[in-house]
């Protein structure tokens, strides 16, 4: 895969710097940025997983730290939405005034508590294109569903129960075009054997879709 930009980034945050790797296929117009979920970090062997199959589709990815390791210390830094969801729109920003990422459109893939910070910045920022939640509370983000005009694409594993029922909730106070796709078998990490490439499809074909239809507004 040909790159026109492919590296590990500082991202400058008030007084402190996130930590991030930054890859933009040559020919892509798109960057997803990743929102990590609760005790994770850029380092995710899932989201890791899940960039690679998008770059191989030619869309560029953003992985970094919503928190640094001293904030991660402190349990419940991993739940204060609003704080990640700040964090979330610098990091859009950031990426915005980058000079490789110049006219990229940018959507987000959120997962755990990281999906409720993806859906939290989406409604404060209608220019995002796309969001997609994998095994992601939004239920945590639910006064800001309704603001959400971007689409969302909400995947969780049918044997995640308690977590599909807060999907399930929030996909009914959600008023932008939306999804619900339940993965037979998945459990909340995906783990199962084909499980998370089933995912990074779903998100692919979401992005891919619903940047078409941004397209073709913008005619």
């Amino acid at each position: 895969m040909e790159t026109r930009y492919h590296s590990q980034i500082s991202i400058p945050v008030d007084n402190i710097r996130l930590k991030g790797e930054l890859c933009i296929p040559l020919a892509t117009k798109v960057v997803i940025i990743f929102s990590h979920g609760s005790g994770s970090s850029r380092l995710s062997p899932r989201n890791l997983q899940v960039a690679k199959y998008l770059q191989e589709h030619n869309f560029g990815t953003l992985l970094f730290d919503l928190l640094t390791p001293e904030e991660d210390e402190y349990y419940r830094n991993r739940f204060a939405i609003n704080l990640l969801k700040e964090r979330l729109l610098d990091a859009t920003r950031w990426l915005k005034q980058f000079a490789a990422a110049k006219d990229t459109a940018i959507a987000y893939f959120g997962a755990s508590t990281g999906a409720a910070a993806a859906l939290a910045a989406a409604a404060e920022l209608p220019e995002v294109f796309a969001v997609v939640s994998r095994g992601g509370r939004p239920d945590l983000a639910m006064h800001y569903l309704p603001a959400i005009k971007s689409p969302v694409l909400l995947i969780v594993g049918s044997n995640d129960t308690q977590v599909l029922q807060l999907n399930q909730m929030a996909y009914r106070a959600l008023k932008c075009h939306k999804k619900l796709e339940v993965i037979d078998g998945a459990g909340h990490l995906f783990e199962e054997p084909g499980k998370l490439m089933a995912v990074a499809a779903l998100a692919a074909d979401w992005f891919r879709k619903s940047i078409l239809v941004t397209n073709s507004k913008s005619l």
